[in-house]
């Protein structure tokens, strides 16, 4: 299983290179349009490679995923979370019967003697 985890590994990075030795042009990327980054005073963009571009688009993509899915499985995780706790009040009250019937059984035993 490592071989096979290292081998994906290896060749994810392989094309990563591959994409990045590929698109090494600059290209302009613009946060607002020119007039009104213009007119606001603002830096409307940068010059940056095409590869950055691209990579940082895939994490951000990946990072808003894994956010949206956090925030989905909340409910869950709350749910999960209440009943772990109602488990944990319960196996206790269990011991506390347990603990006064054997305590009414040594009572009975002691009667018996």
């Amino acid at each position: 299983m490592r071989i096979i985890r290292l081998s994906i590994i290896f060749f994810i990075s392989v094309f990563l290179l591959i994409l990045a030795l590929l698109n090494r042009q600059y290209v302009d990327f613009r946060f607002f349009p020119v007039n009104l980054s213009d007119q606001m005073g603002i830096l409307g963009g940068a010059s940056i490679p095409l590869f950055l571009l691209i990579l940082g688009s895939v994490l951000l993509g990946l990072l808003l995923g894994f956010f949206g899915e956090y925030l989905r499985e909340h409910k869950h995780r709350k749910a999960l979370s209440q009943k772990t706790k109602k488990v944990k009040v319960l196996e206790n009250e269990i011991k506390k019967l347990k603990n006064i019937n054997n305590n009414e059984a040594d009572q009975i035993l002691e009667l018996l003697e």
